[in-house]
């Protein structure tokens, strides 16, 4: 009787490992760790350090300690100058067509592929969009000029055989120059989008579509109360992460896609920095644009996490 009306004891804990001696159990896991540290630090952090240039007139047989600083200059030549609002302009056209139209179409095919039940049907469809991700935008160019180009695109051929009339230059014209992007961007960049959210899709439990079926559920009734709310987290991170690079619209893209009569509608703040930057040596100038566009990303992040946490979603922090 004793026995059983004795307190029961709680189980001893073990105590936790001091540091140093779990450092020293997990040495390697640590030294793999210092690769990823290095490239971070190195091609990061660092470079941070050049965007003191941006409150200079860089000069660079002076240096950075001895160029003269001048403030908020080169950012007052920015906002006031007459290429300001043209770039901007272009760069928020490019950033909406990318958000109305490439942002979505992962989401989209994600949720048609999780529709088929056919496993080699699928995993071949996958591995065939997932292909044009790893062309770069040279190829992609190239491509492009070979089905547009007035002279021999195929595409270009076959339009005008059934429509007739004069021969349209189509990578030259400054009104199909944003349309060729976005089909750009979504040829290049679907397949590989939708790995987030297959894999969100992966971990939702069977178990649920089959009693929704037994409680009379349709198809569009599962996908809104299932499928929808199973990778609703996803497309909120994914679209935080995508508010930061709205004004990033890529310079290699839009650069090889740029010419002389389409140059109106093809500058963006990305080809702008190198124009300035690099082939007329502004650095200062083109480092202080660089910030800027750097500041806005970092606010649109920090806002649309807000946004996300007021709706009710749990966003990135």
């Amino acid at each position: 009787m004793a026995t059983q009306l004795a307190p029961r004891q709680a189980p001893v804990e073990s105590p936790p490992q001091a540091p140093r001696r779990s450092l020293l159990k997990n040495r390697w896991l640590y030294l793999m760790l210092l690769p990823g540290l290095a490239y971070f630090l190195i091609f990061k952090y660092w470079p941070m350090y050049g965007l003191t240039i941006a409150f200079k007139d860089y000069l660079p047989f002076l240096g950075y300690s001895d160029s003269p600083w001048v403030g908020l200059k080169h950012f007052e030549a920015l906002f006031t100058g007459p290429d300001f609002g043209r770039l901007l302009v272009n760069t928020l056209v490019l950033a909406l067509l990318t958000v109305l139209f490439v942002f979505p179409a992962p989401i989209v095919v994600a949720l048609l592929l999780n529709e088929v039940r056919q496993n080699v049907v699928k995993r071949s469809v996958q591995s065939l969009i997932y292909i044009p991700h790893f062309l770069s935008w040279t190829i992609v160019a190239s491509l492009t000029y070979l089905l547009f180009s007035v002279d021999y695109g195929v595409i270009a051929q076959f339009i005008h055989g059934i429509v007739g009339g004069r021969p349209v230059d189509y990578v030259a014209q400054e009104e199909w120059f944003r349309p060729i992007i976005v089909l750009q961007s979504l040829w290049k960049q679907t397949g590989w989008g939708t790995i987030v959210y297959l894999a969100a899709l992966a971990g939702v439990d069977t178990q649920l579509y089959e009693a929704a079926r037994v409680d009379g559920a349709g198809r569009w009734r599962q996908f809104w109360h299932i499928t929808l709310p199973a990778i609703r987290p996803a497309i909120v991170v994914m679209a935080i992460l995508t508010s930061g690079h709205l004004l990033d619209t890529g310079f290699e893209q839009i650069w090889l896609m740029t010419t002389s009569l389409n140059r109106s509608v093809a500058d963006v703040f990305d080809t702008y920095v190198y124009q300035v930057g690099i082939t007329q040596g502004g650095y200062s100038y083109a480092t202080a644009v660089g910030l800027f566009k750097a500041v806005v990303g970092v606010l649109l992040i920090f806002g649309s996490n807000w946004l996300a946490k007021r709706l009710g979603e749990r966003g990135l922090y």
